[in-house]
């Protein structure tokens, strides 16, 4: 009795124990899973992760791949295009080089050819022979213009200009302009007037002078009847270099083009002028290239005004002419003693010719040999020196009129006349401190420059 009442007294009490003990289980065994499954997760998380990183990198390696084959395309064509770069700057001065050439070899001829006109219009009386030297004359005339655009059009393609700036005196490139440019305009009937200025601008004096010119000759061009202006003012900072005239306007729709190659406005086209369009073009690029600005007013019917204007100098050049009417031609000029120089014999006998009808004493040379004959006469000695640049046997003007100077101890004036419209031959006559005069030359233009220089 006793074992039974100690089993039934413990019976509850390990019966609480034991549920005790399974519901620690089952909180071991929940945790247990629990920890279970967010392993699994984690080890999903992971595997899902591991898989996309290689995604990434498969998709890595083909841009990687694609890239390096853009690249790679890229770089050959680069090659090409530096090729074609190449092939085409040795085009543009494979041109260059061959239109300044052969415009050389054809402006010699015609320079001797405009000589010889000049002397043979001068030595006419009848009227019919004097007409058709005139004929003649034009016809040079458009071969020259043409032959001149075509030179200056290639070297602004090829970058060959590059401006010297200095300061540059107006009053001497008007009175050369004036000079050249009143035959032509005496001949149409137009009166043509400039005004002696003593302004002084900031440019290239080669590119300046070829710009004025160009407008000069556009405004004699078109120019019917009335008259053509020349002149110069202050504006500001700037000098407004302007030309006038009473053509027959350019309405505004036309005012852009006209300044593009090859190009003329319908009221040019009806009135029966010609041109090639190109002398604007010129004149729009080369203003670009001296960062001067350029404008136009035109009004239909009633005439245009060009105007360049370009920074002003501080210096002034002394005035060159007591007014800006029209001078004859036939004045008295007395040249004196002169020595021409050329290895061309066509261009010396035209040379000399000329001058000789214009009272000059005139003594031809080739070389120094030529030279150190003519300085051997104690009598002689020049007033003048007109000098080709370009001779053959490598020599050069520019050190034939040295020579010259140190023989008889003097800085004889010089002119310098070439076809070489580079900046070298600008820059030889400039150190030298000769002028310089473009062939063909225009007798009416070397007349000019001779008597300034002999003044």
């Amino acid at each position: 009795m006793n074992d039974e009442s100690d089993t039934s007294d413990h019976s509850p009490s390990r019966h609480s124990d034991l549920k005790h003990v399974i519901d620690r289980l089952r909180t071991i065994n929940t945790a247990l899973m629990k920890r279970v499954e967010r392993s699994m997760d984690h080890q999903t998380n992971s595997f899902s992760l591991f898989q996309t990183a290689i995604n990434q990198e498969a998709q890595i390696r083909r841009r990687t791949e694609e890239l390096n084959q853009a690249l790679t395309k890229l770089a050959h064509t680069n090659i090409e295009l530096s090729k074609a770069r190449d092939e085409a700057e040795r085009a543009n001065v494979f041109k260059t080089r061959f239109f300044t050439s052969v415009g050389h070899d054809l402006l010699q001829p015609l320079h001797a050819a405009r000589l010889t006109l000049s002397e043979l219009s001068e030595g006419q009386s009848e009227s019919e022979n004097k007409k058709l030297a005139l004929n003649i004359s034009n016809a040079l005339v458009s071969i020259e213009e043409l032959l001149t655009s075509i030179l200056d059009i290639s070297k602004l393609e090829a970058g060959v200009f590059v401006p010297n700036i200095q300061t540059v005196g107006l009053g001497a490139i008007f009175e050369q302009l004036a000079s050249s440019l009143e035959p032509m305009t005496r001949q149409k009937g137009l009166r043509f007037r400039w005004r002696p200025t003593n302004l002084a601008v900031r440019s290239d004096p080669l590119m300046l002078r070829r710009i004025i010119q160009n407008l000069l000759a556009n405004s004699t061009h078109y120019t019917k009847r009335g008259g053509i202006l020349m002149a110069a003012r202050r504006r500001g900072n700037d000098v407004s270099i302007e030309v006038w005239d009473t053509g027959p306007g350019i309405p505004p729709y036309e005012q852009r083009r006209i300044f593009e190659e090859f190009q003329r406005g319908t009221a040019s086209e009806r009135s029966g002028a010609t041109g090639f369009g190109l002398g604007l073009a010129i004149v729009r690029r080369m203003t670009d290239a001296l960062g001067h600005r350029l404008e136009l007013t035109s009004v239909v019917g009633r005439g245009s005004r060009f105007s360049v204007f370009a920074p002003c100098a501080s210096e002034q050049m002394t005035q060159v002419t007591a007014d800006g009417s029209p001078r004859d031609e036939n004045s008295s000029f007395a040249p004196g003693q002169i020595i021409v120089i050329d290895d061309d014999l066509e261009v010396l006998g035209a040379m000399q010719t000329l001058l000789t009808r214009w009272g000059a004493d005139v003594r031809p040379a080739r070389d120094l040999e030529d030279i150190a004959e003519i300085l051997s006469d104690p009598t002689f000695c020049p007033a003048i020196v007109l000098a080709d640049y370009h001779l053959g046997g490598g020599m050069c003007g520019v050190d034939l009129v040295q020579h010259i100077r140190r023989h008889v101890q003097s800085d004889v004036p010089a002119i310098l006349i070439t076809a070489d419209r580079t900046d070298a031959a600008a820059e030889a006559a400039t150190r030298s401190e000769c002028e310089l005069l473009l062939k063909p030359l225009r007798p009416g233009e070397l007349r000019a420059l001779m008597k300034h220089l002999l003044r």
